[in-house]
């Protein structure tokens, strides 16, 4: 006999954590311990007390001092989210509280706020969730614990570990010209080896002005660092040759695919050594991808990529596929190969004769669902502005999260000549109670404090619950709807799906929804993406640019057929 699955507050959040045992330290008391890489002391770490606080807030643990030789603990801090990290020579750990970052002296337990004074926040500046915001890190330690490099959202900061001789060590140039610049290495040395400032730093750069990326020399003892390269592509991460003065690189574009790039460590000469791009790549009509900006309806600047077809010819109105999810144009330079999947391929579509617009998107906690609109419709109105857009033949596409704000926004607008919303949450007071079935989470911690921006309980903001959810709306519905919910969804419960199509067959509204028995969240497998990559460029092609509607738009797929070829 099968005993029933019994599942309690407690043994529900237990079944999420993970115990990792480093060394003898370790215990029920103290589940997870990790040694310095020198030293005579480890940290430890007990989540036990907070593992329910998981499903609505964040992950938060006590914090200990471990004597490795005789086990002895201290602790070091209360109910705190986001780690220690020990120095390469495990003289000090450093953490941030929020707002500034700690080095805790190993040896004497005094702890140094590094970043007192700095003058500039240490956190995302564009963080609008209702969670605290992140910081953006560490660049790392220099020899022998001497210094930690800090940064800011644009530039690079030395510190000592007791908090003093703080120094911006590119100067501000990067917040001067916006430009976001990081230590990469040439070494390939791991990310906890300890960075020499004796020798030149290798810097890489990305503008947040038009997205090109680069390399900047920070040399020692300079006032500000040197550009070597800035271009309109993505670089990835350089590699040194062991016995030789050459750097590899990959770089793309829209249009072009990660190829090998071969340079010397001053970047002067930078040289394809690959053809990645095959006879039958060439002989596709590509589009070519370009930065557009645009203010949302609060006033706030933002930026999307408007990606053109090949063919492009200036003065003629095309069809335009949007595809949102919340910040997308730091990919203006991303490859993406023509493929099927769960959502639009930019290159296919444009390909095919639309404009694909991918606009930035910026969140008012409390209203997700209106800042997505926003946000949407003024990127919107600027593609029309420019007298290329057929303003009758206007679709959009999004997935999970992008999902969501279409399915919201459909009530809000008829903008919309067609919309798919993939794995959309429509009622948000059902699903805040719902679980992730993928991780065993509770689903509160999403409206609470992260993605879904709600800020509150169910029963503190019942109000915003309701305004924002899509289904309390559905009688507004005029867009033609496709839905992709699978019945094995991992992170968004498929019964989300079945709520929103019940309500809008129950109105009379044109409204189709899948699924691929099997699937979880993002269709996996080939044959499925296939189809529906088909099916829904059937129906984007039918309401956008009159094609004729196939046959499953008119009698459904009868359970039977469910096997049969993609698009019949």
């Amino acid at each position: 006999m099968r005993l029933p699955r019994i599942l309690s507050a407690v043994a529900l959040s237990t079944a999420v954590s993970t115990t990792l045992l480093m060394n003898s330290s370790a215990d029920e008391t103290l589940p997870t311990v990790t040694n310095a890489a020198a030293g005579d002391f480890a940290l430890g770490a007990n989540d036990k007390p907070y593992r329910i606080e998981v499903g609505y807030d964040a992950n938060y643990s006590d914090y200990y001092l471990v004597n490795t030789k005789d086990g002895a603990r201290k602790q070091v801090l209360t109910h705190h989210n986001g780690g220690l990290t020990f120095s390469p020579n495990g003289h000090y750990a450093t953490y941030f509280d929020g707002k500034d970052w700690n080095a805790l002296n190993v040896a004497t337990g005094a702890v140094a706020n590094l970043t007192r004074g700095f003058g500039v926040p240490l956190t995302r500046e564009d963080h609008d969730t209702p969670n605290p915001a992140p910081p953006h890190g560490l660049a790392g330690w220099t020899k022998d614990d001497k210094a930690v490099l800090v940064y800011d959202h644009f530039d690079i900061w030395q510190v000592n570990p007791d908090g003093t001789g703080a120094k911006n060590l590119t100067g501000g140039i990067g917040r001067r010209d916006q430009i976001q610049l990081r230590v990469t290495r040439l070494d390939q040395s791991g990310d906890d080896a300890a960075l020499d400032l004796t020798k030149p730093l290798l810097l890489h750069a990305v503008s947040e002005r038009t997205r090109d990326t680069g390399f900047y020399r920070l040399r020692p003892d300079a006032k500000e660092p040197d550009m070597l390269v800035m271009q309109g592509r993505a670089f990835g991460n350089p590699v040194k040759a062991k016995n030789a003065d050459t750097v590899v690189l990959t770089a793309t574009t829209f249009s072009e695919p990660p190829e090998l790039y071969a340079t010397t460590p001053e970047f002067r000469e930078i040289r394809k050594v690959t053809d990645a791009f095959t006879q039958e790549m060439a002989e596709l009509s590509w589009g070519k991808a370009e930065l557009v900006s645009y203010t949302n309806a609060d006033g706030v600047p933002l930026k999307g990529i408007l990606i053109k077809p090949g063919d492009f010819q200036p003065g003629k109105k095309y069809p335009m596929m949007v595809y949102i999810y919340e910040k997308l144009s730091q990919g203006l330079h991303s490859f993406h190969a023509p493929a099927p999947g769960t959502s639009v391929n930019p290159t296919y579509y444009a390909s095919n004769g639309y404009l694909v617009l991918m606009p930035d998107i910026v969140y008012t906690v409390g209203h997700p669902g209106q800042s997505a609109l926003k946000c949407v419709l003024p990127a919107i109105q600027t593609v029309a502005d420019m007298g290329i857009l057929d303003e009758k033949a206007i679709g959009i596409q999004g997935h999970s999260w992008g999902g969501y704000q279409i399915a919201y926004m459909v009530t809000q607008t008829n903008r919309f000549k067609a919309a798919e919303a993939g794995a959309a949450v429509s009622n948000m007071i059902s699903a805040y109670d719902g679980i992730r079935w993928g991780t065993g989470l509770p689903r509160q911690f999403q409206y609470e404090k992260t993605q879904s921006r709600i800020g509150g309980t169910i029963w503190d903001s019942p109000t915003l619950f309701l305004e924002n959810s899509p289904i309390f709306h559905a009688n507004r519905v005029q867009t033609p709807l496709l839905l992709l919910n699978n019945d094995q969804d991992d992170a968004v419960p498929w019964y989300q799906g079945i709520e929103y199509y019940l309500a809008l067959r129950r109105l009379g509204k044109e409204v189709y929804m899948f699924n691929y028995p099997g699937e979880l969240h993002g269709l996996r497998r080939r044959e499925n993406q296939k189809d529906f990559t088909v099916r829904m460029q059937q129906f984007f092609d039918h309401h956008l640019k009159g094609a004729p509607k196939p046959e499953w738009m008119e009698r459904g797929i009868p359970y039977p057929e469910r096997d049969r070829q993609p698009g019949k």
